[in-house]
């Protein structure tokens, strides 16, 4: 037995994702590692971030939409402020490309 975690921290941790998604195998890596109730608060925080970045509501109106607290809604938008524009434009249209995709594949 070793005297320390093996994983120490989040770099590491995404480490391990990035090699998981080389070889396709992300999703069952997050299923396993999250719980249920953690999946859906990370489905919670992405939406909050496209409600954010998109700005057409406020952040009441996202909670309701939501079903979360204001406070998750404030959290997430502090979270933003850290980043810079060029990252908020690059998480946006991930998230727009991502939703354009998982349609047309809805489609097929």
């Amino acid at each position: 037995m070793s005297g320390s975690a093996k994983y120490s921290d989040w770099s590491q941790v995404m480490t391990l994702i990035a090699n998981a998604a080389e070889q396709g195998n992300h999703q069952p890596l997050l299923t396993m590692l999250m719980t249920p109730d953690e999946r859906e608060a990370l489905v919670a925080r992405v939406n909050i971030f496209h409600e954010l970045l998109q700005g057409e509501l406020s952040q009441r109106q996202i909670s309701q939409l939501l079903g979360v607290g204001v406070a998750t809604i404030t959290r997430g938008s502090n979270e933003l402020k850290i980043h810079t524009d060029e990252e908020k434009v690059w998480l946006m249209d991930l998230l727009e490309k991502s939703t354009k995709n998982e349609l047309d594949v809805e489609k097929e």
